[in-house]
């Protein structure tokens, strides 16, 4: 098992360090979603991904103190949900008073708002709130490429991170060159939700390293760069997703899992 230190990360803007696997906390809702968090932080996870509308930032937080693992070793993210736009201090205060910290690392815009002009003037009070310190970095989820243009159009300043539905059933090429030839961090949630687990490819590769097809799919993404965000309430399964770090896909068998999305 890889330890909290050693596991890859990706930069961000600011000289933010940003782990690679993290532990998604969607559906997790209060004991379960403190007692999965804290088996987390135990296995290593040091990536934890929350939103306000997951209702959960006040458990996340609670795990975070109770762990023992200093705030500072923790990547925290949270999402801003479109329909408080025009209310970004007043929610950013309510998830940092909820998480009981004084910043977040990273703040997203959950969806595109409903128009243009609400989608910038949001991405306008993140980068405010993120040179004020309440979060180090600031990014968006569930955006495409032209909406990305747009914000950094208006503003000069591209999303540190792109949160999406990611998998080898949805690899797109294109879009991933998109966002790093814009520098935008891609993000893939729902890894294992968007993959057929019972493909004979994924199997034969599993075997091949004696690992489960979860842990193919998950590998598949870093080893194409993409930072990947597992979720799960079973502690054996939350430990399975960490446990990523003993083996590397060949470029063949990528091609192979990366001809899923075709």
């Amino acid at each position: 098992m890889t330890s909290a230190i050693d596991q890859p990360r990706v930069s961000l803007p600011g000289d933010v360090r940003m782990p690679m696997v993290g532990f998604g906390t969607w559906q997790l809702r209060g004991s379960r979603a403190y007692d999965a968090v804290r088996e987390a932080l135990d296995v290593g996870y040091r990536h934890l991904d929350t939103a306000t509308m997951y209702g959960n930032e006040a458990e996340v937080g609670r795990a975070i103190r109770d762990s023992g693992v200093p705030r500072e070793d923790v990547f925290v993210t949270t999402k801003l949900p479109p329909e408080r736009a025009g209310q970004e201090r007043r929610t950013i205060a309510e998830s940092l008073a909820a998480l009981e910290t004084d910043y977040v690392d990273l703040w997203l815009i959950h969806w595109p708002p409903p128009s243009e002009r609400a989608s910038l003037a949001s991405w306008r009070e993140l980068l405010a709130v993120r040179d004020e310190g309440a979060a180090r970095a600031v990014g968006v989820s569930n955006y495409g490429t032209g909406q990305l243009d747009a914000l950094v159009e208006a503003t000069g300043e591209a999303p540190a991170v792109n949160q999406i539905r990611w998998g080898p059933a949805l690899h797109d090429p294109g879009r991933l060159d998109e966002h790093r030839e814009r520098g935008v961090v891609l993000e893939g949630y729902s890894p294992l939700k968007t993959t057929d687990l019972t493909d004979p490819v994924l199997g034969e590769i599993a075997r091949k390293y004696r690992v489960t097809p979860g842990q193919v799919v998950l590998r598949w993404h870093l080893d194409h760069g993409v930072v990947v965000i597992p979720k799960s309430g079973t502690p054996s399964r939350i430990r399975e997703n960490f446990d990523l770090f003993g083996f590397t896909l060949t470029e063949d068998e990528l091609s192979q899992l990366d001809a899923m999305g075709r």
